[in-house]
């Protein structure tokens, strides 16, 4: 099992936030997670839009990828600095706004509650809001990552997440752009089975109409997720005691939640 320190003090939380031609956001988004915390660092992921020219100004790091390298480098990225900086924990959100900064002290106290986990800020309320296809991209993820992790995680893809850095230094790193949105997924599975799991905190679901499309491919992106997956489960002979685990916990958690 890995060893995983307590929740640093707050001066040692650095905030990573991947974001790709994110302009008409980006800015609001780092200002309010200024708010929140002393580290904050924007990886723009190599956007034709301006968007690292919008955070002139804001007391944020900035670092640019030279082209487009996805999601998942570009977490990886901003995840190293923060390391190399001397972070003892990492909170991941994304810049579309999709996410409350101001929800960020919920995480962290429920990572001090819980020092040995991941944890995921759920969109567990106000789905109603959601894609439908999007929605049911994301029921699919869980019931596989569940699966493979062993456990129940309610919201798989949520990005908003508190990691612990020693965990970090010891997870398989993206390989290339093909783990873009997969990547995260690789994480919780990577730590389950060092024993590391991932703890839910509610937060709502978060949709605009006026938003710009989500990034994230509902089938291409998912259905790499599942090929990740099952690659992994069977490595260990499709793990079905990983299956009957995630089941019995899921129909506990709808008991607890009905």
């Amino acid at each position: 099992m890995v060893s995983v320190m307590p929740v640093a003090a707050r001066e040692r939380i650095a905030v990573v936030i991947p974001a790709f031609n994110e302009a008409g956001t980006i800015a609001e988004v780092a200002r309010r997670t200024r708010a929140q915390a002393q580290q904050v660092i924007v990886v723009d992921d190599g956007s034709s839009d301006g968007t690292g020219d919008r955070l002139a100004g804001l007391d944020v790091t900035v670092l640019r990828n030279s082209e487009n390298l996805g999601k998942a480098m570009s977490l990886w990225r901003g995840m190293q600095h923060a390391i190399a900086q001397g972070a003892e924990a990492i909170v991941t959100l994304d810049a579309d706004g999709q996410h409350q900064p101001e929800d960020i002290p919920q995480v962290l106290a429920a990572a001090q509650a819980q020092p040995n986990s991941i944890v995921i800020a759920s969109r567990l309320r106000k789905t109603e809001g959601a894609p439908p296809l999007r929605l049911f991209a994301n029921r699919c993820a869980n019931f596989w990552i569940s699966w493979a992790a062993g456990y129940y995680i309610p919201d798989s893809q949520s990005g908003f997440r508190f990691y612990p850095a020693e965990l970090l230094k010891r997870v398989t790193p993206p390989q290339g752009r093909a783990s873009c949105f997969a990547f995260e997924s690789e994480v919780l599975i990577d730590a389950a089975w060092k024993g590391v799991h991932s703890r839910p905190v509610t937060i709502d679901s978060l949709y605009f109409k006026a938003a710009r499309p989500s990034h994230y491919r509902p089938v291409l992106d998912t259905v790499r997720i599942v090929l990740m997956v099952a690659k992994r489960l069977l490595r260990r002979g499709m793990y079905p005691q990983g299956l009957w685990r995630a089941l019995r916990a899921k129909h506990e958690h709808e008991s607890v939640t009905r």
